[in-house]
């Protein structure tokens, strides 16, 4: 995994989660394939499998650069900005 400095100013303790799945999916009438946490500000989105891709939407439209897994057992995060695991 990668250290980018987009991890260092990320906020301590982790938002909690705004809904436990994607609410523009259940929205849409979609199913989200996977969870996706935003490390900024707690919002929920689906992966870039699923047919709308919240997640990195979300990204898009804010700005909020980390997200990680919101996957039961599954614990890796990714930086937008770098393209990379952190």
């Amino acid at each position: 995994m990668n250290e980018c400095s987009h991890v260092s100013a990320l906020p301590h303790p982790e938002p909690a989660p705004l809904s436990e799945t994607c609410l523009e999916c259940l929205a849409a009438g979609s199913h989200p394939v996977q969870l996706r946490l935003c490390l900024s500000c707690g919002h929920v989105g689906c992966c870039d499998s699923s047919p709308f891709r919240h997640a990195t939407v979300h990204f898009k439209e804010t700005g909020h650069p980390v997200m990680r897994t919101f996957e039961p057992g599954e614990n890796w995060r990714w930086c937008f900005v770098d393209g990379s695991i952190v």
